[in-house]
């Protein structure tokens, strides 16, 4: 996906996102244990307005997070236009501070942004009780990849202990997950997660339209949402490790 891509995605989920949340304000959202919508819209604002400060200062801002008073929505709405005024005052490939060490770049943030708005604009809309809209499928394969690859392999080795036991039970058994287009092979090592792209035999297997299985490698959807082939133990044991990922 290119840079202008993702800015449409990013604008497109941002406006579903909108459109639901005075819906679901007061409501719970059931994927983010604790919150109403208005912690989720107000956690939606500090991650923007955590990356705009980031871009800004080319630092981790502090300290953080700033206080937020005021009508939820309109933070929000000030918010977005920080993030989007400093992704499009500067090119994907100009140097920005990351958490992932690989890429240190705007464009990682712009990949990550708009990955961000689509798993929370379902967040709102499962708590604004509403149908989910249609996820593009590169948008949901790019994000399907992130997450295996910049979240999942990547604590794996830099952070081994936030995935403790689950890591250390596993024993090199793999797990197929498949779309429309793109496949993984995900290879759940007691010290390494690895993953490689492309179709491959595993001993377990996740495949679906390429939205549903985005959500349910988020946990936005459960085993119904997508087909289990193989070993329900391997397939069981990724989701769990993404769960500790992602949390």
């Amino acid at each position: 996906m290119d840079e202008q891509r993702f800015l449409d995605c990013l604008d497109a989920d941002f406006t579903r996102l909108r459109e639901v949340t005075p819906d679901a304000l007061g409501k719970t959202v059931p994927t983010c244990p604790g919150w109403i919508g208005e912690d989720l819209v107000r956690h939606v604002s500090e991650v923007y307005l955590h990356k705009a400060e980031t871009m800004r200062q080319g630092a981790w801002p502090a300290p953080w997070p700033p206080a937020l008073p005021g009508d939820p929505v309109a933070v929000l709405d000030d918010a977005y236009r920080a993030l989007v005024g400093e992704l499009t005052a500067r090119r994907p490939a100009d140097p920005a501070l990351t958490w992932y060490e690989p890429d240190q770049t705007v464009g990682f943030w712009l990949r990550r942004m708009a990955q961000e708005t689509v798993i929370h604009r379902l967040d709102a809309e499962l708590a604004a009780e509403v149908p989910h809209a249609p996820i593009p499928a590169d948008l949901a394969d790019d994000g399907i990849d992130e997450l295996l690859t910049c979240f999942l392999a990547y604590a794996s080795v830099e952070y081994p202990d936030e995935l403790g036991e689950h890591l250390a039970e596993c024993d090199g058994r793999t797990v197929q997950l498949a779309t429309e287009e793109s496949g993984w092979q995900v290879q759940l090592g007691p010290t390494e997660i690895t993953v490689e792209r492309g179709h491959f035999d595993a001993e377990g297997g996740v495949s679906g339209e390429a939205g549903a299985v985005l959500r349910w490698v988020w946990r936005r959807a459960g085993d119904g949402a997508v087909r289990l082939d193989g070993n329900r133990w391997v397939t069981g044991k990724l989701r769990t490790l993404l769960g500790v990922t992602t949390q």
